[in-house]
This record gives structure tokens, sequence and C-alpha cells, in this order.
């Protein structure tokens, strides 16, 4: 079985391909754009990880996505009822669900092929399980605590899981607009780096410090 999985409209876009469950190729999209943390859709990622298999793109059985626009949708309308967020930001929100709705047809414009063929084999996999998913199933544990912290993905920053065997059970998620990835950006910026891509400079030069704002954090 081969599986493409997907990291599109989200930064530093990417394409991976799976044979039965092993890693065949991993691409990021800047590597041919020469734009880094690029974001949209990883078409040329995306061609190049079935080009390195060595198959034709219809024999590609399942097109995963790392994003699910249908997940916690009552969450997004109750912060939205209560919190009332500007229309500029909704107007974002809905733009990129958009063309998330849309990857079908930009999968079968990069490879060839006819968007119901790519319909029919399209999976939404929710953000943070994503990430459960690519922390634990590569690990040698076959059970394991699963930890995931980030800034935000499908309105879910940090999530907690119990992986067994081949399944993951999510116990626990902290939901927008709480994140401590938030709160690292936050604090990478009022140091002067760029508005995103630069936290891991930060983390970098961390060990060389000490912690006098600790406190005041």
């Amino acid at each position: 079985m081969y599986i493409v999985g997907l990291n599109a409209y989200h930064a530093d876009v990417s394409a991976v391909l799976l044979r039965d469950g092993e890693l065949v190729s991993a691409v990021e999209e800047e590597r041919f754009r020469r734009v880094k943390h690029c974001a949209g859709f990883p078409r040329l990622a995306l061609a190049e990880v079935v080009r390195q298999a060595g198959i034709g793109p219809q024999r590609v059985d399942l097109f995963a996505v790392s994003r699910d626009p249908r997940a916690h949708l009552w969450r997004k309308a109750w912060f939205a009822l209560r919190r009332r967020p500007a229309w500029k930001l909704i107007r974002a929100r809905l733009a990129n669900q958009r063309q998330v709705a849309g990857i079908a047809a930009q999968i079968a414009s990069a490879l060839d092929l006819e968007e119901e063929h790519v319909r029919g084999r399209l999976r939404a996999v929710e953000h943070h399980p994503a990430h459960l998913a690519s922390a634990f199933f590569v690990s040698p544990f076959e059970e394991a605590a699963v930890c995931a912290i980030d800034g935000f993905g499908d309105f879910v920053s940090t999530s907690l899981a119990a992986g067994r065997g081949r399944q993951l059970e999510v116990l626990e998620r902290v939901y927008f607009p709480h994140s401590l990835g938030q709160l690292y950006l936050a604090l990478t910026q009022y140091l002067g780096f760029t508005r995103y891509g630069d936290e891991f400079k930060v983390m970098g030069l961390a060990p060389y410090g000490r912690p006098r704002f600790a406190a005041r954090l």
C-alpha cells in the first residue's frame, strides 16, 4: 500500500510517501522554491516523492492531509459567538478553509490525475493526532505516554495521548486561545526575531543564558 502524507496550507509545507508503512521519501517544498517556511500547497514536493518512489501517481492508495476543517466545529462556533472576533480574522480563516476544501483539485493537477480519482482516496487527519502519531508510531515502544505542544492546529494547541500497539487514545486537549507555543512565539518576537520560524534560535540560545526573568514569566 502506498500512502502520501501532505502538510498543506500551513508553514513548512511538505510531502511524504510510505510503502506498507515504511518511509520511502520525505521532501519540503522550500527546497524547490527557495522560500524559507514556504506555505501554500506542496505541489513540487508531492510530485518529487512520487517520482522517488518509482511508481505512477495512480498507484497511490491514499492521500492523507494533516488538516481537518470539520474538527471541533462546535467549539469554534461557541468561541466565535462568545468572543466575536474581528471580521478580518474570520475572513482569513474562511479563506484558508476554502483552500483546504479544494485540495483534491490541487493534488489532481500536480499529479495529472482525475479529481474524482483523488477524492475517493483523500483522508483528512486532524492536526494534533497527526503530531501524536508521528511521535509514537515511529518510536520503539509498544506502549507510551505521548504529548504534542505547538502553536495551533485545528483549534488545538496541546494534546496528551496514550499509545498502545497500533492505537492512540487522546486523553486531553488544550484549545484555542490558550497556547504555550503562541507564548513562545510572542517572546521570540519580543526579542527581535522575525514573525515566524525563529523559535529554534531562541531554544538554541537559551542554555547559554541565566533564568533571570523566570519569576516575571
